[in-house]
């Protein structure tokens, strides 16, 4: 659309850059641009103008659209992007697209979704304003024996964008949880098609959901979630900066795949499973109850070594884990 064309110009400049400038450089006409800045304005850019000097951009709503990603990404970065204001999932219309022939890296964003998704079917909670709802759509040339190398990168890139983005740490759950001060800022939810001849992954939609600047969540869930925000004081951060910083570095992550040590090594330093006391809900005891251990080690291949209480030794690959004392 004009206005998320001439939102990436006017943001991009540090002083006034005049409609002329604008109308040229995007090849309208000036009535289009006076157009397109007060539909800006309309949704809440400040943005000041002047007869001689132009248009200078003062303030900016915390808006997550094409325009407002695109300012932090390069030019040929937002073709294929899509962002909507609400979805059921950001996943499933990827899928979707993916069905209909979209390109590996095409990405799709969502404000809001109605039919979030979480691991086993879980819902997972995407209130309009407060989150990033983004799935990434990624072809390897890989075999499914290395999804959970892709789950563990996709980990390490999204915590790698938070601190690029907004300077702050945050730390790894086994397998794919980021949290902040030992409680959850972020799950990622990987879907798969594979090729039933030859084994080998057609298609990966990698959906990623980040607690930005929620104030509150579900009674359900209060006690394990968390929000950036919650965690820094109350501070409210800019969306479409993260978003494009995960954008950034799921590219970089495609680029690299699947030979790149730093991930693992990477892995291995922020996640917090490690040297814990664990109960492992996919190896049940007679009782129904999971499998109580220590987590051990991160393996080469993300899977998690544990030495259970009564003396085996396994690696787990899947599942879920529960770290004692993570919550309280």
């Amino acid at each position: 659309m004009l206005k998320d064309d001439v939102l990436k110009l006017i943001s991009r400049e540090k002083s006034y850059i005049s409609g002329e400038t604008i109308s040229r450089k995007l090849g309208v006409s000036r009535a289009a641009v006076n157009t397109a800045v007060k539909t800006l304005r309309e949704e809440g850019y400040g943005i000041d103008s002047s007869t001689k000097k132009g248009y200078l951009l003062i303030s900016s709503p915390d808006i997550l659209s094409k325009g407002s990603v695109s300012v932090y990404l390069p030019d040929n970065r937002s073709g294929d992007l899509l962002v909507f204001d609400s979805v059921d999932s950001t996943n499933n219309v990827l899928k979707d697209l993916a069905s209909k022939g979209a390109v590996s890296g095409t990405v799709v964003i969502a404000d809001q979704q109605t039919g979030g998704k979480g691991r086993r079917g879980r819902s997972f909670a995407s209130p309009s304003g407060a989150g990033i709802y983004l799935s990434y759509l990624f072809k390897p040339d890989s075999g499914f024996d290395k999804i959970s190398d892709l789950t563990g990168w996709t980990a390490v890139a999204v915590s790698d964008a938070i601190t690029s983005a907004y300077g702050l740490d945050s730390q790894i759950k086994w397998v794919n949880d980021l949290l902040m001060n030992r409680k959850k800022i972020c799950g990622i939810l990987t879907e798969v098609t594979v090729e039933g001849e030859s084994g080998f992954i057609d298609t990966c939609v990698i959906g990623i959901g980040v607690n930005v600047n929620e104030d509150n969540f579900p009674p359900e869930i209060s006690e394990i979630a968390t929000s950036i925000s919650m965690e820094n004081g109350g501070k409210k951060f800019v969306r479409a900066e993260l978003a494009a910083e995960i954008i950034r570095s799921m590219d970089k992550l495609a680029a690299n795949w699947p030979e790149d040590p730093y991930y693992i090594e990477r892995y291995r330093e922020l996640n917090i499973t490690t040297g814990s006391k664990i109960t492992a809900f996919p190896q049940m005891t007679e009782n129904g109850q999971g499998r109580t251990g220590k987590a051990i080690a991160i393996n080469d291949d993300f899977s998690l070594k544990v030495e259970f209480d009564d003396g085996s030794t396994e690696n787990l690959r899947s599942g879920e884990v529960s770290v004692r004392g993570l919550y309280t």
